[in-house]
């Protein structure tokens, strides 16, 4: 299937996560991970990682539970980040999901409402260099 110029996705414009406890997620995402706030108002915030961003909205019918699913956002990282990262999962800082089973270093990590998410160490280059080396099963590289 030929894409359409007109109708392309240009990238990925923002994250919105519901949240149970807005200055709980807010401190969370700020103090522990280290995402910089741009604003915050009485049902959510506006958080900046790098060049992107994400909003924490205030939401009645958040999740109270982790899906079992593997769905999650990922967040780039540093390799100096990374280690100080390990160090707030040792300590319990940081709650732990998964362990990594792939390229590149990544913590798999819950926010306070259960949302799953990922540090990672490297981007798309680095993921296709490793499957260049060790495919996925049925693999097709475009």
């Amino acid at each position: 299937m030929d894409a359409h110029p007109s109708y392309s996705v240009t990238g990925v414009n923002h994250l919105t996560l519901s949240v149970s406890d807005l200055e709980r997620s807010f401190r969370f995402y700020v103090n522990v991970l280290g995402l910089k706030p741009v604003a915050e108002w009485q049902n959510g915030a506006y958080l900046q990682a790098g060049n992107d961003w994400i909003c924490l909205s205030l939401d009645k019918n958040c999740r109270t539970t982790t899906p079992a699913e593997y769905t999650h956002s990922a967040f780039s990282v540093t390799p100096e980040a990374f280690a100080g990262f390990v160090q707030k999962a040792v300590f319990g800082e940081i709650k732990l999901w998964k362990i990594n089973k792939s390229e590149g270093d990544s913590l798999y990590l819950l926010d306070p409402d259960g949302h799953k998410l990922e540090l990672h160490v490297g981007d798309l280059q680095t993921r296709m260099n490793s499957l260049k080396l060790n495919p996925y099963q049925g693999l097709i590289i475009f």
